[in-house]
């Protein structure tokens, strides 16, 4: 029996023996890796090609990349295939992404209006030893690391990127010895966003004694990576720039950017050269920031057009490498675009008094179903409310479920913020803004502007947070303007004024489309010259130094879906104001009550147009009504001069109207392409110096047509216009966001 045992044991020692020693004679299937060159905007070719390289069936072993392609790489590697990647790149709003605008859909009103009035916002922080310091970039690539977050959710924290579902690599430039570092391990995304930091636009990303920008400065086309990996055969798709001739050459900027153009072409050509079949995309009219919806699908098709005008070597490689089948891939994704149930919630490096607000504004509790569009947010309101310079969102496994972990990190010592505007009246104009945080026990902000130019303003706001919801605020006012007023198109008169102004908001509360105000405010007006025409019937004295004590109750509502071009959503404005200069009455008489409101709704009917109604006006009911209270028209915008002016289509200068008036508008708004728009509006209005007679009088007709192009220095463009009020048509030109 034993015997018998011991035969059958040798030969199936035998037998192994065998088919090992065939397999071992079998050649071992040579690593193939692809490379993909860094381009801005322009590497979303890469996406093309890689749909090419699947059709011809060949393994994908290794996968490196820099800026661009170290985005597509990275996401490739843990499972995204072309198609799949095709649909995200085209599903992105890539102004948001790139500009860092935030979502402040849950945020105040305020924060909304400061978003749609600065071009540039920067946070300073305070390091110890060394002041103030600013981020390194102009954008900090929040929303770029969030997104990155997101589509890698599951790879989030410090890993081996060799372990990945393919294994992958990327490059970024350290600026402390301004030399490459190759990313092997650590924490994917952040990996991604320091390969693309295009240095002094993006914020680079520092990792202990490193400053990482885009790695297109020392290496941006990185086969050489991919051969120290173990890769046998390199296919590599690159998006080279065009050669520029001294014509090209005629600008600053043109040369600065060649010079940049240069520094990419280290070790290109060295890369080139070990590459066994290299894929150049024709981008012929495109540069690194054609991030709009035309040019991605241009690139797109032009990267595939290129794979396929090398089909014979790909199909030859994929023969060379014999029998293979492809692995369905997915990538691993914790938290999915709809929900995920939450077990608990973790903050890190966030102060308790902080917690405690996030936790009470955004009701955070385990068992809850907690979605990326909220957790994006909570993110928001950390760096908008609590002045945290980068706060990160992720989700992570635990043996009781899936844990929601919020990290805070360093904050801003402020918030700088930036406006600059053209237009045909005031030619330019420059705002600034600072936002100072001052919470330490009670939470305190002070936000400053000043505004330059033809008009100057500067303002101090102190406010405080004795809960989420309610603000009250402490605030001073300077104005100083030359103001024209005009009666029926013709001046009729000029005055200059100061106004100095303290407010007391006791009632300020805030819910997300909603903020209901109201206070006390003194006035002061100086008058210290005032002009008028020889048939002006505006009397001087209407213009003496005053002074007002005034009550205030304000409602605001605004759910619009854009701050300048809705094409949903409502807007309302409500307000009463009594005037006084003793805090009882005005000039020995009852005071001036002030009841004025305003109501638009956008209606969209299809995908590109939109009517939009609009009701508003404002009536002054007493037997003492100063004259610099008095109800004006004019302009496209509400308080653009003056804090009660109205807007009136086809009237452009202020004219004076008067104290009861009710308007009606109809815009009708045709958008063209993504971001040009036309704007066709038609007002009437009724006035009267008595509430009876309102509708006594004639009828004020005016209309306006508009175009403007929606751009990340606000809406650029033009409108002319006509009324029986003015009886002469106009021209006027805005170029920035409107302040």
């Amino acid at each position: 029996m034993r015997k018998t045992i011991w035969m059958v044991l040798l030969a199936s020692l035998m037998a192994v023996s065998q088919v090992c020693a065939q397999y071992s004679t079998q050649p071992k299937r040579k690593k193939v890796a692809v490379v993909l060159s860094g381009g801005g905007a322009k590497g979303v070719a890469h996406i093309g090609a890689l749909k090419v390289i699947e059709e011809a069936g060949i393994p994908i072993d290794i996968i490196t990349g820099t800026s661009m392609g170290s985005i597509v790489g990275g996401l490739y590697s843990i499972g995204y295939r072309a198609d799949v990647l095709d649909s995200i790149v085209r599903a992105q709003d890539w102004n948001t992404l790139l500009l860092d605008r935030e979502d402040l859909s849950l945020q105040r009103i305020a924060e909304r209006e400061k978003q749609n009035t600065y071009m540039i916002s920067t946070g300073i922080t305070l390091k110890k030893n060394k002041g103030l310091s600013a981020t390194g970039g102009i954008i900090k690539g929040k929303n770029l690391h969030g997104l990155f977050e997101r589509l890698t959710s599951g790879y989030n924290d410090s890993i081996d990127f060799n372990t990945l579902p393919i294994p992958f690599a990327c490059v970024a430039t350290d600026m402390v010895t301004f030399t490459e570092y190759d990313f092997h391990s650590g924490v994917l995304p952040q990996a991604m966003r320091a390969s693309m930091a295009i240095p002094a636009v993006f914020t680079p990303v520092r990792i202990g004694g490193m400053v990482l920008v885009d790695g297109g400065m020392r290496n941006n086309y990185p086969a050489d990576v991919a051969r120290e990996m173990g890769a046998d055969i390199i296919i590599g798709i690159a998006v080279p720039d065009e050669d520029k001739s001294a014509e090209d050459l005629g600008s600053t900027t043109s040369i600065l950017k060649r010079i940049v153009d240069y520094n990419t072409k280290n070790k290109y050509e060295e890369n080139v050269s070990i590459t066994d079949v290299y894929i150049p995309v024709n981008t012929h009219n495109y540069s690194a920031a054609s991030f709009n919806s035309a040019a991605i699908d241009t690139l797109i098709n032009r990267g595939e057009k290129a794979a396929r005008e090398h089909w014979d070597e790909l199909v030859a490689l994929r023969q060379r490498i014999g029998n293979y089948t492809p692995k369905a891939q997915t990538p691993v994704v914790l938290l999915s675009p709809d929900s995920v149930e939450i077990t608990s919630v973790e903050f890190v490096d966030v102060s308790p008094i902080d917690e405690k607000y996030i936790r009470a504004k955004f009701h955070l509790r385990a068992k809850d179903r907690l979605t990326s569009r909220q957790a994006e947010l909570v993110t928001t309101a950390m760096r908008v409310d609590l002045f945290y310079q980068e706060p990160s969102f992720h989700l992570t496994k635990t043996v009781e479920g899936v844990k929601a972990v919020f990290t805070g990190g360093q904050k801003k010592a402020s918030q700088l913020n930036l406006g600059v505007r053209f237009d045909t009246e005031e030619m330019v104009a420059l705002q600034v803004n600072a936002d100072i945080p001052m919470r330490r026990a009670a939470m305190t902000d002070i936000d400053l502007t000043l505004r330059l130019g033809m008009r100057i303003m500067a303002r101090l706001d102190v406010a405080f947070y004795p809960g989420h919801l309610m603000r009250p605020t402490l605030s001073y006012i300077f104005h100083r303007d030359e103001i024209n007023i005009y009666e029926k198109g013709e001046k009729d008169y000029n005055f200059s004024y100061n106004q100095h102004a303290a407010e007391l908001a006791v009632l300020n509360f805030n819910v997300r489309n909603f903020t209901i105000s109201g206070g006390i405010r003194w006035d002061y007006y100086h008058f210290p010259h005032v002009l008028k025409g020889k048939d002006s019937e505006t009397s001087k004295k209407a213009f003496d130094d005053d002074h007002f004590f005034s009550y205030y109750g304000r409602l605001d509502y605004n759910s619009e879906n854009d701050w300048y071009f809705p094409a949903r959503g409502s807007k309302l404005h409500a307000q009463y104001v009594y005037y006084t200069d003793d805090f009882a009455g005005l000039k020995g008489k009852a005071g001036m009550h002030d009841v004025s409101g305003m109501w638009r709704k956008s209606l969209s009917l299809g995908e590109r147009f939109t009517i939009q109604p609009m009701f508003y006006g404002r009536m002054l009911f007493g037997s003492e009504r100063p004259g610099i209270l008095g109800n004006m028209i004019g302009g496209e915008w509400f308080g653009h001069k003056l804090a009660w002016q109205m807007p009136f289509a086809g009237v452009n200068y202020l004219e004076h109207v008067d104290p009861y008036l009710v308007a009606m508008q109809l815009q009708a708004q045709q958008r063209l392409g993504k971001n040009n728009y036309v704007l066709l509006r038609v007002a009437a209005a009724q006035q009267a110096d008595d509430l009876e007679n309102l509708l006594d009088r004639s009828t004020l007709l005016g209309t306006s047509l508009s175009y403007y192009y929606n751009t990340m220095f606000g809406p650029l463009g033009a409108s002319v216009g006509y009324s029986n009020k003015t009886k002469e048509p106009y021209f006027y030109i805005n170029l920035g966001y409107v302040f």
